[in-house]
């Protein structure tokens, strides 16, 4: 089973800020993403930064897409050096295979579609039928802070979707110990923010992930 990627997701409401978390952590990723936030604030000029930075890097533009798919995949990915790009569950299905079709004109172009909220196993059956095989399984912020923990419903539904075909990402408040919940699942990438941006020891907090994904995946 290969050994999960280690993901950044970068919330920052600045792409000043965000640059100095990447300027920190990059050595240790595998994947950097312009998350929601920072899409919001700082749009696709975050991306072109970031592809500048970081060519050879995987690059995520977080905007979870609802609407005119196959144009904001050309602006996200053709235009802007993202990898990849994701669409909000709650989307239609011709959103997604007008995003994917254009993202697929690109090297290394895919949609991820984003797990957010209500969603369901039929949806993600049509999904895959149109060639969708990125899904991030996401536990949202305000879950986070209602006290909201990973339990054996996240780990069920996560494997069910590895089960289908899916390559799943996994985010959500991540802390290093909440890792091996997820061991015997064949994990894409695990996604964590705040946990590495904030912590004392930014280089030493990534390692210890990367550590700990070697433990249960190798």
């Amino acid at each position: 089973m290969a050994i999960p990627l280690l993901q950044l997701a970068l919330d920052n409401v600045s792409l000043e800020d965000a640059l100095e978390s990447t300027r920190i952590l990059a050595p240790e990723l595998d994947v950097i993403e312009a998350g929601t936030v920072l899409m919001t604030t700082a749009g696709t000029q975050a991306l072109r930064a970031l592809r500048a930075l970081y060519p050879d890097h995987i690059i995520v533009s977080d905007i979870k897409v609802a609407d005119a798919g196959g144009l904001l995949a050309k602006v996200m990915i053709g235009e802007s050096g993202a990898n990849w790009m994701t669409v909000i569950c709650a989307a239609p299905i011709a959103t997604f295979e007008t995003a994917l079709a254009e993202a697929r004109k690109h090297p290394k172009g895919d949609i991820q579609a984003e797990l957010f909220g209500n969603w369901t196993f039929e949806e993600a059956v049509e999904w895959r039928k149109i060639g969708i095989k990125q899904a991030i399984y996401h536990r949202g912020r305000d879950a986070q802070a209602a006290g909201q923990t990973w339990g054996d419903t996240d780990i069920k539904k996560i494997a069910k979707l590895a089960d289908m075909g899916f390559e799943v990402s996994v985010t959500g408040g991540l802390e290093i110990s909440d890792l091996k919940l997820f061991k015997g699942i064949p994990v894409k990438a695990f996604i964590a923010g705040r946990t590495l941006r904030d912590a004392p020891d930014p280089i030493a907090e990534a390692r210890g992930f990367k550590e700990e994904m070697h433990k249960w995946w190798s």
